[in-house]
């Protein structure tokens, strides 16, 4: 039965990957408990900043990876999700151990397509994120146009917008990720994808339905597609 156990590798925040074990569990099609998917959650709150890992010469997040990807195997893991959108710059790494790894944007490639199947899209995620380009190669190879907040925007609104969210102080992200996000509407974004998992928690945290712009959220994609790998 070990094909049929998800690992959630997570911690990165701890918050992102609680949340995403709760809308595992909303998102499953489920009577009773036994309708659920087998799941064990790798929390690591002490994995090295990743951001700070790719751009700023800080501690390497790796071992620390590979260390909770290992301890899934061991635990009978089949499969493993990362709600974590930065860690996937060490996707190949991490996937070379030996167990499939579900891709976040991949996923979310899926969703995107039900809110805006061509054309141009909006993405917001961490510098590192951004910088590494995880989105927007892989969208752009897909046949979206991407465009990404500028440096002034990531410095004012979104880099403080995700730090709310990871010293849980939620609702004070919700005002600066909003803006973010209608601009990129303005600029012509048909659509944005929320690239870094505490973003969807801070803009829930206000009245997102009013903004006027579809929304993929990138917890709900990952749990989607750890669900459809469980219960194909």
């Amino acid at each position: 039965m070990s094909e049929n156990i998800l690992g959630v590798l997570g911690g990165m925040g701890p918050l992102a990957s609680a949340h995403f074990m709760v809308r595992l569990t909303q998102l499953t099609q489920a009577a009773r408990d036994q309708d659920h998917i087998p799941t064990v959650l790798w929390s690591d709150p002490r994995v090295p900043d990743r951001t700070q890992g790719k751009l700023s010469g800080g501690a390497d997040p790796l071992p620390f990876l590979q260390r909770g990807v290992r301890g899934l195997r061991a635990a009978g893991c089949g499969a493993i999700a990362i709600p974590c959108n930065t860690a996937h710059g060490w996707y190949d790494q991490l996937a070379a151990e030996g167990l499939p790894i579900l891709h976040i944007v991949e996923a979310a490639a899926a969703d995107l397509r039900q809110v805006a199947p061509t054309g141009t899209i909006g993405v917001m995620g961490t510098a590192a994120t951004l910088r590494m380009r995880l989105y927007q190669n892989r969208l752009e190879a897909l046949g979206w146009t991407c465009i990404i907040p500028d440096d002034a925007e990531m410095a004012r609104l979104v880099s403080p917008a995700i730090a709310h969210v990871k010293a849980n102080r939620v609702s004070e992200a919700y005002a600066p990720l909003a803006e973010a996000a209608l601009n990129l509407a303005t600029r012509g974004a048909q659509a944005v994808v929320l690239g870094c998992t505490e973003i969807p928690l801070g803009i829930q945290a206000g009245p997102w339905q009013t903004l006027g712009v579809p929304l993929v959220d990138t917890i709900d994609a990952l749990a989607r597609a750890a669900i459809a790998w469980a219960k194909p």
